[in-house]
């Protein structure tokens, strides 16, 4: 599918008709719903307003596009956001997400209240899946669309591309009643002549640190890890694009993350061919005026492109379908045990229905194994496999759209 189009009001409009900006103005506000034409009938969409009139999906709509669509989205069962929707992440209105997490936003400083004697507990209530920090940064990066490749999209990847349409992902997303956009920063575009600039939008922006009634707001930093050093007292933090604002950490509390982490930081140094980036995700708070402080933190690793993968095994696969222009979306593990039993990879451009890709590795622990196995049996014959100790198998034609 090349351009998607639309039917408004009994007109059919191309999504880069330079008039269509007014036709979804004629319909923002009222009952009219566009209809994507992808597939027979079309899928009825809403018109949201983002600085500019955005055509978007109904919630629980994304598998009933076309796979090649822009606006097709793998069914929620096919990574670990399954298991959160509904509980960790709630809609609570068309187009806006409530998110429940197992981290904190803020922390109170001094002494804590007292607790009494307590009454006999009245009812027991059933305990709700939370969202944790990692499984936050896979629904910025899905939600930003950078677990989807398609041709078009090559040499267009970069850090203002990253930072633009983090921050947009973030739009209508709420954590614990505050606004996500309130609470995200994600580092601009590193550039001598403007970084004073820069610099004073992200003091700016980080403002939100300030400590207030004994409480200390915490703040999202996502951007991409460079390195660590030793500093007084602990270590210093770098992150690509934020050359002259480090986050500053405890050295047992780093040296833990090191540990957690290891095989990611090792991937780097992998005999792949292949660049891997690892993306931080820091909750960062203020101790003192202009220090940013992290809190806790998490890693992902992607491709040279900020696809995000799971695995090292999954780097020759990815840029097997880079490079041979291919359409695929990358489902996200979140919080799932294991990422073994959703595919590696879906490819998008083998008519209405994506076709799983599954990668075996011999180094997978055994209850990914056991689960990546009871995926590939589940998907019978439409599916691909490839078992790391034996070379690559070619990949499914590309099937032409009538």
């Amino acid at each position: 599918m090349d351009i998607q189009r639309f039917s408004i009001l009994g007109r059919v409009w191309n999504a880069d008709d330079a008039q269509l900006q007014q036709a979804l103005a004629r319909v923002h506000d009222t009952p009219e719903r566009p209809r994507c034409l992808c597939v027979a009938g079309g899928v009825e969409m809403y018109v949201a307003r983002h600085r500019q009139f955005l055509v978007k999906r109904m919630p629980d709509t994304g598998s009933h596009h076309h796979a090649s669509c822009p606006s097709y989205e793998p069914e929620a069962r096919e990574s670990g956001l399954g298991e959160l929707i509904g509980e960790a992440v709630l809609e609570t209105a068309v187009g806006c997400v409530d998110l429940r997490v197992d981290f904190p936003w803020t922390r109170t400083t001094g002494r804590g209240a007292t607790r009494g004697e307590g009454d006999a507990e009245a009812e027991v209530g059933v305990a709700r899946r939370r969202m944790s920090l990692r499984a936050l940064m896979h629904f910025l990066f899905e939600r930003a669309g950078f677990n989807r490749w398609s041709p078009a999209m090559a040499g267009k990847r970069n850090q203002g591309v990253l930072h633009k349409y983090l921050l947009e992902a973030a739009e209508d997303v709420s954590v614990k009643g505050v606004a996500l956009t309130e609470r995200l920063y994600v580092p601009e575009p590193f550039n001598e002549a403007t970084k004073a600039d820069v610099a004073q939008r992200r003091r700016e922006k980080l403002a939100v640190l300030r400590p207030q009634d004994g409480h200390s707001p915490l703040a999202l930093v996502l951007g991409e890890f460079k390195g660590s050093d030793t500093a007084v007292g602990g270590c210093r933090v770098w992150v690509k694009h934020m050359p002259d604002a480090p986050l500053l950490i405890a050295g047992k509390t780093w040296a833990r993350i090191e540990k957690v982490f290891a095989p990611m930081f090792e991937a780097r140094d992998a005999d792949t061919g292949h660049r891997v980036r690892l993306m931080l995700a820091a909750l960062v708070r203020a101790r003192r005026e202009y220090t940013y402080e992290i809190d806790a933190a998490t890693l992902m690793m992607t491709t040279e492109h900020w696809i995000p993968i799971e695995a090292i095994h999954e780097l020759p696969l990815v840029h097997a379908l880079v490079e041979q222009g291919r359409r695929f979306a990358k489902p996200m593990r979140y919080d799932a045990a294991t990422s073994g039993a959703f595919p590696n990879a879906l490819l998008l451009d083998m008519g209405p229905k994506p076709v799983p890709l599954h990668v075996v590795s011999a180094f997978m622990a055994p209850r990914a194994r056991v689960d990546k196995e009871l995926a590939i049996t589940r998907a019978g014959a439409a599916v691909w496999v490839w078992a790391t100790d034996e070379p690559m198998p070619a990949l499914p034609p590309v099937e032409t759209r009538q």
